[in-house]
């Protein structure tokens, strides 16, 4: 059987199928190659045609969720051995797909069988969910954000949707020299060795901005809309309380979750100035911030 690696934030993900194939085209930058005899995988994600009854049994309900991106509605559910999700489309007719995770061995399985039962944005995010799993204790987390980067560092900048993040990193390549996106909604912030970092990750939300690349971090700002334009920083409190909200809010409900988000957030924090800025969509917004971030104003 053929296996197709994905390295993503330092971790593999061994698929038994060709997810670019399938539909998911934003994992082809981040396609490596693969050499079963010499290299093992973080994770292993299964296509089968049906779970077994401990894995499609929660134990405990932990989060209902209505899914945007693909107008859908999921639930998420501890299990005998790992964690469940479900996804079904609204007004579909179609049965839940359903995406397992054992713990012990990070192996991922799902009930799709083949490109003709494929909706590939439920794929998408059933993956985000179930990878989401794999980086938490590996000091890992997605986070809801759009992040620039520029002269080899980045920024992130934090926001409910609708706020502007997009707009402000749209500002910044406009007006501030060298500016690159390096993904508009989930990239995923890791501490590897000891440095806080930001990848690129095959989820980028409505913008097509897949880049398997990652850089140290500059800063991290939450927007909020105004008639001016003002930055401060946060205190390490008011930080944490910054960034929980963009952290995935279906981990909020699990214990283990939530606990390696925070030992994560709280080292991060260590080493990372978090801003808060009220501002216009407008160019001296973007200058204000790289000034402040990236200038250590």
């Amino acid at each position: 059987m053929q296996h197709y690696d994905y390295n993503i934030a330092d971790i593999t993900l061994r698929s038994y199928t060709d997810l670019v194939e399938v539909g998911l085209r934003g994992f082809k930058p981040f396609a490596v190659p693969c050499d079963m005899q010499t290299k093992d995988a973080d994770c292993t994600l299964r296509f089968i045609t049906e779970l077994s009854e401990s894995q499609r049994t929660p134990l405990r309900e932990l989060s209902t969720s209505y899914v945007v991106e693909a107008d859908a509605d999921g639930a998420f559910a501890r299990t005998e051995s790992g964690y469940l999700y479900s996804i079904k489309s609204r007004g579909s007719d179609a049965d839940a797909t359903l995406f397992h995770i054992d713990t012990a061995t990070n192996s991922i399985v799902t009930n799709i069988v083949c490109k003709s039962s494929l909706d590939v944005s439920l794929l998408r995010f059933g993956l985000w969910m179930m990878f989401g799993v794999v980086l938490a204790p590996r000091g890992g987390i997605a986070v809801h954000s759009s992040v620039i980067e520029c002269g080899g560092r980045a920024a992130i900048f934090l926001g409910e949707s609708g706020t502007g993040k997009s707009t402000h990193t749209r500002l910044w390549r406009e007006n501030i020299e060298g500016a690159k996106l390096l993904n508009d909604d989930s990239p995923i912030l890791r501490i590897v060795d000891d440095e806080v970092r930001i990848y690129g990750s095959p989820w980028s939300g409505k913008t097509p901005c897949y880049k398997s690349l990652c850089y140290p971090i500059a800063g991290i700002c939450r927007l909020s809309q105004a008639p001016h334009n003002k930055i401060r920083r946060l205190s390490t409190i008011a930080a944490i309380g910054a960034l929980l909200p963009s952290c995935p809010p279906q981990y909020a409900h699990d214990e283990e979750l939530q606990d390696a988000i925070c030992a994560t957030l709280s080292r991060a924090l260590r080493k990372v100035r978090v801003y808060h800025m009220e501002c216009l969509p407008d160019g001296d917004a973007a200058r204000l911030s790289f000034n402040t971030m990236m200038g250590d104003e």
